[in-house]
């Protein structure tokens, strides 16, 4: 069976796949109700009336619940925000499938220097409260990153990242137990 994007995000909060009235159940919860305005945002992106209808409904809903994610952003499926509040994210950003974002992240533009840009994320990421994430960087797949931590430089697959500034990690199962419910 072909599942939509937005049954794919749904997914990774409960692990069972919703269709129909039951994803509207599901948007009492901040989280996924924003995230269901965002794809549809993105899907009637470049559309006269319903791109825009969407995108003003949007606003409306980034203004309300802190979350500073626009339609341009590339994000696969599987998207998963953990907590709902003060979340910035780049409208340039690349995010792969399967990504874990919590709250007070920032994910960022550098204007200046070796790794001016923005950050490319890639598959089964888990990024924790309060971590910065800026400059034309990339975050290899399987990488947490920990709570409080700062990466402003490219990291390995297979990675976790502590501290400020971050420090590298390796490990395999770096993300083992933090990504719930992976399509």
């Amino acid at each position: 069976m072909k599942y939509s994007i937005i049954q794919k995000d749904f997914y990774r909060e409960s692990g069972q796949w919703l269709s129909g009235t039951r994803v509207w159940t599901k948007c009492i919860n901040p989280n996924l109700h924003f995230i269901y305005v965002l794809r549809k945002a993105q899907q009637y992106q470049g559309k006269p009336v319903s791109g825009i209808f969407w995108k003003l409904v949007l606003r409306h809903y980034q203004i309300k619940y802190g979350f500073q994610i626009y339609p341009e952003t590339r994000i696969g499926a599987g998207f998963y925000l953990g907590h709902w509040g003060s979340l910035v994210i780049n409208p340039k950003v690349i995010i792969g499938k399967n990504c874990n974002i919590a709250q007070g992240v920032t994910i960022g533009q550098q204007n200046r220097g070796k790794n001016q840009g923005v950050p490319t994320i890639g598959d089964e990421v888990w990024i924790g409260a309060n971590a910065v994430i800026v400059g034309g960087i990339t975050i290899g797949n399987n990488v947490l990153i920990a709570p409080n931590s700062y990466v402003n430089f490219n990291v390995p697959p297979n990675s976790v990242v502590m501290g400020n500034p971050g420090k590298i990690y390796e490990s395999e199962n770096a993300t083992e137990g933090y990504i719930n419910h992976k399509i």
